[in-house]
């Protein structure tokens, strides 16, 4: 493997490994959503080993987030949705009900002005 290469698997093993632990996922929780084993994830997070599209695309599903921001650690700008979607996962049922009346709150104050 190139240096250039280890070096991006390494980057993308810690913002997947940051993501996972944003959600409160165990390696085992998200290895079985993404169908792959907690040792294998465990390698891609440390970026000894890389992955395959279709891992891609579970990965980002499974946390939410696009595959570009797993890849290159950007997102878009209509992709910042993806965070608070996150954020919100990461909630008990009492504070999402919260949250959703403070959206209401908000959402009547924009159509005021």
């Amino acid at each position: 493997m190139s240096s250039i290469q280890s070096k991006v698997n390494i980057e993308v093993g810690a913002r997947i490994r940051e993501l996972r632990e944003i959600k409160h996922f165990t390696r085992e929780t998200l290895a079985e959503k993404v169908h792959i084993s907690a040792k294998f994830l465990y390698e891609i997070e440390s970026g000894k080993k890389g992955f395959s599209a279709e891992t891609l695309c579970k990965l980002a599903e499974s946390l939410s987030v696009s595959c570009d921001y797993i890849m290159m650690g950007e997102e878009k700008e209509h992709r910042g949705i993806e965070k608070i979607v996150c954020i919100l996962e990461s909630l008990g049922p009492r504070k999402i009900s919260r949250m959703q009346e403070l959206l209401q709150v908000l959402s009547e104050m924009c159509d005021i002005t």
